[in-house]
C-alpha cells in the first residue's frame, strides 16, 4: 500500500508485559500499523514496563513473539527482549518521570493520599487534600488537583478539534502511585514528548485518559501535546464486556499454541467486529476498521 503524503512523523504501539496479548491488543496494533503506513509515519514500539510487580519476562518476550508471528511492522524501538532491557525499559526514562513530579510537587500542584483503591471503588470520597498529609508521607499516592478543571481540546484524526472538560471520574487522578513510581497518565505524557510522537491510536475505553493526560501536559507547560492527534478505535467484546488478559483463550499464544495461523486470528477479530468480508491478513483487518476515517 504506498504511502500518501507525510502528515505525522511517529505514532505508537504500547503493550503492557502483565499478562499474555490477546486479540483485543492485535486490533490495537493493527490499526495503528495501518494509520502510520497511510499517513507516512513511522511506528515506534513502546513497552510500558513501570508496573514492576506485574512485569513477567515472558509475558516481555510475548510481545515480541506476537507482532513476529502476525507480521505487524514497526519502525523504531527493541527488536528483542536484550534490546529492550538494554535501552528502551522505562526504567531508563525514571529521572524524566522523577523532574515533572517534582515540578508538580514545588508548584503545589499534587497532594498525598492514603485512600485504598478498594475504598474508592466502593464509592468512599476520598478527604485526603484537606487533611494536608506530607508528600513525604509513606504509603501514600499523589493526586493532580484538577478544581480548576478548564476546557480540554483534543485534535482529532480527521483534523476536528474536539472540546470538552474532564470526566468526573478522572478528578485529582493519581500522576504518583503509592510504591513511589510515576503513574501511568503522567508516564505516557512524558514517553510521547521524549520520543516525538504525533499520533497516538487506542482505544474508546482510554478516552478519560485522553483527556487527563492533556490536562497534565497543560498544567507542566507541555504546550507541544496539544498539537497530538488522536483517533480512539471501537473495541473487541466478549459477553457484553472488554476483553482483558485474563481471557486466557483469546491470547494470541494459546491460539498459536493451538495451531492457529495469522490469518485464522485475522478473520476470529473480523468476525467479533461482525465484519462478514474475507479478511486475509493485519493490513485488511485495519483498513475495514478505519474506513470510515478521512485521510
Amino acid at each position: 500500500m504506498p504511502h500518501l503524503s507525510s502528515r505525522f512523523n511517529k505514532t505508537r504501539i504500547a503493550p503492557t508485559p502483565s499478562g499474555y496479548l490477546h486479540v483485543g491488543n492485535v486490533l490495537s496494533f493493527a490499526v495503528t500499523a495501518l494509520l502510520a503506513r497511510k499517513s507516512g509515519a513511522k511506528t515506534l514500539l513502546r513497552i510500558d514496563d513501570l508496573d514492576q510487580p506485574r512485569v513477567n519476562k515472558l509475558y516481555l518476550q510475548d510481545i515480541f513473539d506476537t507482532l513476529n508471528f502476525l507480521e505487524i511492522p514497526w519502525d523504531e524501538g527493541p527488536r528483542n527482549l536484550q534490546e529492550f532491557e538494554a535501552g528502551y525499559s522505562q526504567l531508563h526514562r525514571m529521572p524524566l518521570y522523577m523532574q515533572a513530579l517534582n515540578q508538580l510537587a514545588d508548584e503545589r500542584l499534587v497532594f498525598a493520599c492514603s485512600c485504598s483503591r478498594s475504598r474508592l471503588d466502593a464509592g468512599d470520597e476520598c478527604l485526603c487534600f484537606d487533611k494536608q498529609i506530607a508528600l513525604s508521607s509513606e504509603n501514600t499516592s499523589w493526586r493532580l488537583l484538577t478544581t480548576n478543571n478548564n476546557d480540554i481540546q483534543v485534535k482529532g484524526y480527521s483534523g476536528n478539534i474536539i472540546k470538552t472538560t474532564l470526566p468526573e471520574g478522572m478528578h485529582n487522578f493519581v500522576v504518583r502511585k503509592k510504591d513511589g513510581f510515576p503513574a501511568y497518565q503522567l508516564t505516557s505524557v512524558i514517553d510521547d514528548l521524549f520520543f516525538g510522537v504525533d499520533l497516538v491510536v487506542r482505544g474508546e475505553d482510554l478516552w478519560p485518559s485522553t483527556l487527563a493526560q492533556h490536562l497534565l501536559a497543560n498544567v507542566l507547560g507541555e504546550n507541544n501535546f496539544a498539537d497530538v492527534t488522536f483517533y480512539h478505535h471501537p473495541l473487541l467484546m466478549e459477553a457484553g464486556k472488554k476483553i482483558s488478559k485474563s481471557s486466557g483463550a483469546v491470547s494470541i499464544r494459546y491460539l498459536r499454541e493451538s495451531g492457529k495461523k495469522p490469518t485464522d486470528i485475522y478473520i476470529m477479530i473480523a468476525g467479533m467486529l461482525g465484519i462478514k468480508d474475507p479478511i486475509n491478513n493485519w493490513e485488511e483487518l485495519a483498513g475495514r476498521v478505519i474506513m470510515e476515517v478521512k485521510l
